[in-house]
C-alpha cells in the first residue's frame, strides 16, 4: 500500500544526500489534463532535459487515467524533483508506493521512457509483449503493494518498444475516461431504464399484432 508522510520522512532521514534512491509514485490525471492532448509531450519533454542535467533516470507510465512514475538518482536530486512533481496541477491524488535505497539503477538511459498502458493504443510490436502486462491491467496502481510495484518495474524494465500514439487517439481516450467517470455512478439507473425501454417496445409491438 501507499507510504504515509511519516514513513517516507523516516526512510529519508536515515540516508545520506548522495545515496542512490528509487522513488515510485502514482497519481490521477486531472480533468484539464485528460482533455489536453499535449500533456504527455509536455511531461516527457520537460523531464528529459531536467533529468539529464541532474542525473535522474526512470520511466513514466500512463493508463486508465493514472500516472505511474519511477525516478532514480541521488537523494538530494530526487527530493528536489519530487517537489516539482507534487506541485504540478495536471495531476492529483499523488501517493508514494515505493521509496528505497538501491545499489544500481533499473533504468539507465536519460529519456524518461513514456509507456502507455492502453491496449487499443498499442502498436503491433507492443502487443507482442502484452501478455507480460496482462496481470496489471486494467491499470489501477493506487492500491498496489510494494511487492506488486517491484514486479511491475521488473517487467517494464525490458518492455521498451513504445506504442505508436496519435493525438486523436489520446483525445478519444481522454473523452472516454471523462464519460466513464460521469456515467459510472448512474450505471444501475441506465440499465434499468434500458430494460424498461425494451419492454415498452415489445409491448407496443405485441399490441399491434
Amino acid at each position: 500500500m501507499a507510504l504515509s508522510r511519516f514513513d517516507t520522512d523516516s526512510i529519508l532521514e536515515k540516508l545520506e544526500d548522495d545515496t542512490l534512491i528509487q522513488l515510485v509514485y502514482v497519481s490521477s490525471l486531472t480533468l484539464a489534463g485528460r482533455l489536453d492532448t499535449r500533456v504527455f509531450e509536455q511531461v516527457e519533454g520537460s523531464a528529459r532535459a531536467y533529468n539529464a542535467e541532474h542525473g535522474i533516470t526512470g520511466v513514466l507510465c500512463y493508463g486508465n487515467g493514472h500516472f505511474f512514475q519511477c525516478i532514480e538518482g541521488n537523494k538530494s536530486h530526487i527530493l528536489a524533483l519530487q517537489q516539482r512533481i507534487f506541485a504540478d496541477k495536471r495531476h492529483k491524488n499523488i501517493k508514494i508506493l515505493l521509496l528505497q535505497a538501491i545499489n544500481e539503477r533499473h533504468f539507465i538511459d536519460w529519456r524518461m521512457r513514456l509507456l502507455f498502458l492502453e491496449r487499443w493504443l498499442w502498436s503491433p510490436a507492443t502487443k507482442q509483449q502484452a501478455s507480460q502486462l496482462s496481470p496489471f491491467l486494467p491499470f489501477a496502481p493506487h492500491g498496489w503493494s510494494a511487492n506488486r510495484t517491484e514486479d511491475f518495474l521488473q517487467i517494464i524494465k525490458y518492455f521498451d518498444t513504445p506504442p505508436h500514439i496519435k493525438a486523436a487517439g489520446i483525445t478519444y481516450n481522454a473523452l472516454g475516461n471523462m464519460l466513464r467517470h460521469v456515467a459510472a455512478p448512474h450505471q444501475a439507473f441506465l440499465l434499468v431504464q434500458g430494460c424498461l425501454t425494451v419492454l415498452i417496445i415489445v409491448a407496443i409491438f405485441l399490441l399491434f399484432l
